[in-house]
């Protein structure tokens, strides 16, 4: 097939376009831009490439192009293309991460804030996006209270002069605009006030609050006076703090990078003249490009999602689109956005400041990550697996000398419990203690829900566990063969001390875990948590039927009479000690003295 895909490659013209890579399902798994076809659709069919690349590249059945016109057109046609298939080994910011907007619509006569997710059409105002509801949330309330706007939520329109006022009035957070028709004025001036810290005019209006306050002053008005000091203190207080965070405002933003081993980050500083506001942080899975096309990839889909553009871009390398993507940048925005990649000076030094921001967020992120990609790495190379074992099922039978019988499924992704997908089982088909026709059974009913289509558990795992021997795998081997199904079975092993020491196939090859602390550690949790699950299963059931069996097993007592003496006493224990007048008034005098004997032997 390679030869086939190189060859087709080989025949595209040298012109700008996409290129589109399809699985055997036709399923689109990566889309890209090339301002050559042929040069980079070929490379991927000719010679080496890094282990994700190689992965993708073994996916691919085939591919389709697009040609463009120019290399703008092939950028955008990339960007419709990916956002619209969501291909697997494209790079993928979380798209509901939220950036929400204040709108607030100067036309009311007593307009107030609120927070929507996007801008509309109405001929509101919209303020940002900012960084998160909560935080935007805080910011409404800051300013509202430093400039005593209502934060109730009424309308003040419809109530005005008709109630109380609240107790915010009554604390001072709130000029209580709702008692008096004549403060609408003063109203629509603070609400045009709060605009204005919204964005970023902290110093116009700290002059125009000064100016108020002396001329107040001046003409002996101290009342008034005194509420211009206030509001100008409070003023003065959000921007030192700096709780109006940068949405819309900032001036320039500057991009950090940074590729993981299994997470990779973009950290986007927030500037607004010259000061540092706030920070965004996007973790994604490392991606296929090289740093430069995947810087460019990300920032696109950032801006995308964002949906603000500042100024100027500071990028931590110059990709080959930067023009290009000014050139978008500008358009989305509606007015000039510049980006460079600066490699000396002031600017270069905020853009290792970025990166140091991303490495951290990567490497704190991917801690477990990575520990979960070797783990994964070494039991596919350890157990000969065809890949890593993201998917893993475990199994474990439980029983007290062959009775209340039972067995349980665990299920691991990424080395994690995944819980939904936990099965447990009561034995029905075997009768005495026989581990082998148990755990046959249970891996018969499992795979019954996967030839029914049941959709929980129609995904198969790629290494199946099972606690015991080289038997015990086999048996577990046979079940699959005979549903026609073929994939990865190994026992696993304990030691003399109880821990799981290697991993055994059905025809008795063992490969040691010792000599790995990581997966020696993950496969001891997964027998562990595999055997919790089915003790506490056969502690219930054992429980319930002791419960039923101490009563039922007396002669003359069945449900209904069971049932009244636990009723009347409340508890199997209070029957227990119940004397046998006491339960001759529940039950016939017989059956009285054989409950009582039954407890008293």
């Amino acid at each position: 097939m390679s030869d086939e895909l190189r060859e087709k490659a080989l025949g595209l013209p040298m012109l700008p376009g996409v290129y589109i890579m399809k699985d055997k399902q036709s399923r689109v798994i990566y889309v890209g831009k090339a301002t050559r076809l042929k040069n980079r659709v070929s490379s991927y069919f000719i010679g080496t490439h890094d282990g994700k690349t190689e992965v993708m590249v073994s996916k691919v059945a085939d591919f389709d192009v697009i040609i463009a016109n120019t290399e703008f057109e092939a950028l955008v046609l990339e960007n419709s293309l990916i956002k619209h298939h969501m291909p697997r080994y494209n790079i993928k910011l979380r798209d509901d991460k939220g950036y929400p907007y204040i709108r607030v619509d100067m036309r009311e006569a007593y307009p107030s804030f609120k927070i929507v997710s996007k801008p509309g059409k109405d001929g509101a105002l919209y303020l940002g996006p900012y960084s998160g509801r909560y935080v935007t949330r805080e910011a409404i309330g800051a300013v509202c209270k430093a400039l005593k706007l209502p934060t109730c939520g009424k309308d003040i329109k419809r109530i005005v002069g008709k109630e109380r006022p609240c107790l915010n009035a009554h604390i001072g957070t709130c000029r209580a605009y709702c008692q008096d028709p004549a403060l609408a004025e003063e109203h629509m001036e603070s609400v045009q006030a709060a605009i204005d810290v919204f964005q970023g005019k902290t110093a116009g209006l700290i002059e125009k609050l000064t100016t108020e306050m002396d001329a107040a002053a001046e003409s002996l008005s101290f009342e008034i006076a005194a509420d211009k000091r206030d509001r100008l203190r409070a003023v003065q207080t959000l921007e030192q703090k700096q709780l109006v965070i940068a949405g819309a405002m900032a001036d320039t933003d500057v991009v950090g990078f940074f590729r993981g081993p299994a997470k990779s980050c973009m950290a986007v500083l927030h500037f607004i003249d010259g000061k540092l506001i706030s920070k965004d942080v996007e973790l994604f899975d490392t991606p296929l490009e090289d740093d430069p096309d995947a810087v460019s990839a990300v920032v696109r889909q950032y801006y995308e999602i964002r949906g603000a553009y500042p100024k100027a871009v500071l990028l931590p390398v110059a990709t080959p689109d930067m023009q290009l993507l000014e050139k978008l940048f500008t358009e989305k925005a509606g007015k000039r956005v510049s980006l460079s990649a600066p490699q000396r000076g002031d600017r270069a030094k905020l853009i290792e400041t970025a990166n140091v921001n991303a490495r951290e967020e990567a490497e704190r992120a991917t801690t477990h990550e990575e520990k979960t990609l070797k783990t994964l790495e070494w039991l596919r190379s350890a157990l000969k697996l065809d890949a890593d074992p993201e998917r893993i099922e475990a199994f474990d039978v439980s029983n007290t000398s062959g009775t209340d019988i039972v067995a349980s499924m665990t299920v691991f992704v990424r080395c994690k419990p995944y819980k939904k997908g936990y099965l447990r089982f009561k034995i029905k088909t075997v009768q005495g203690q026989d581990d082998y026709h148990s755990m046959e059974e249970a891996v018969s009913r499992r795979m019954a829900h996967f030839v029914e289509n049941d959709e929980k558990f129609s995904e198969l795992p790629n290494l199946m566990l099972i606690d015991g021997g080289a038997v015990h795998a086999a048996v577990a081997r046979s079940v699959l063969e005979r549903h026609g199904v073929s994939l990865p079975i190994f026992g696993m092993v304990k030691d003399d001390k109880h821990r799981t020491r290697a991993l055994v196939s059905p025809d008795g090859e063992e490969i040691g875990l010792t000599s790995n602390p990581a997966a020696f550690a993950f496969i001891g949790t997964v027998q562990e948590e595999t055997h919790r699950f089915a003790i506490e299963y056969h502690r219930a059931l054992r429980s319930k039927n002791s419960y039923k069996s101490k009563l039922d097993a007396i002669e003359g007592i069945g449900e209904k009479r069971r049932n009244d003496l636990l009723k009347s006493f409340g508890s199997l224990k209070a029957v227990g000690t119940a004397s046998q007048e006491e339960l001759s008034k529940v039950v016939p005098r017989d059956v009285a003295q054989r409950v009582f004997e039954f407890f008293h032997k």
